[in-house]
């Protein structure tokens, strides 16, 4: 199975992305962790992601703030897919990310996830790797089971509550 490589534009995103190194790891998924900063060492960014088939990557996902401009640094020197974290940092509520992470130029897309939605970020990056792996595509389908069976557990319990007011 091909890795999925996450790539943090500061060490103190990884509490943002947490929560995706946790779900690739619950799915099985070979997953590197590294800090790159698109502005500060936008040499070994490039080169990180030159290199990412050959070094067994499916897809890269990339978590940054502000300027966010990590996704699309990425993006421009590979062609498999770069899924963008938006990172909420102390200005603008993360919108800044957001609209810097979408508004990729025709020809180099960044796919994204909602601000500092990390887990959404991993479980896309599994459906992308599981378009050529049935196993792991049973496990999503298992994951989504379990989801919609949490939901009428909660919905059960809740009609109980109600009955008490």
């Amino acid at each position: 199975m091909k890795k999925v490589a996450i790539i943090m534009g500061s060490d103190s995103d990884l509490p943002i992305v947490t929560p995706a190194i946790k779900q690739l790891k619950e799915l099985g998924i070979e997953t590197e962790v590294r800090v790159m900063s698109a502005h500060r060492t936008p040499k070994q960014a490039s080169e990180f992601s030159e290199s990412a088939i050959e070094n067994g990557f499916g897809v890269l996902i990339a978590a940054a703030g502000m300027a966010a401009h990590l996704g699309g640094v990425l993006a421009a020197s590979t062609t498999i897919p770069v899924i963008g974290i938006p990172c909420c940092a102390k200005v603008l509520d993360g919108m800044d990310a957001m609209l810097s992470t979408v508004m990729m130029p025709p020809g180099i897309p960044v796919a994204a996830v909602g601000v500092n939605a990390a887990k959404n970020a991993a479980i896309l990056a599994a459906q992308i790797l599981a378009v050529g792996d049935d196993e792991l595509m049973a496990k999503l389908q298992q994951m989504r089971k379990d989801m919609a069976q949490q939901v009428m557990d909660k919905d059960m319990a809740l009609q109980e509550k109600i009955k008490e007011i």
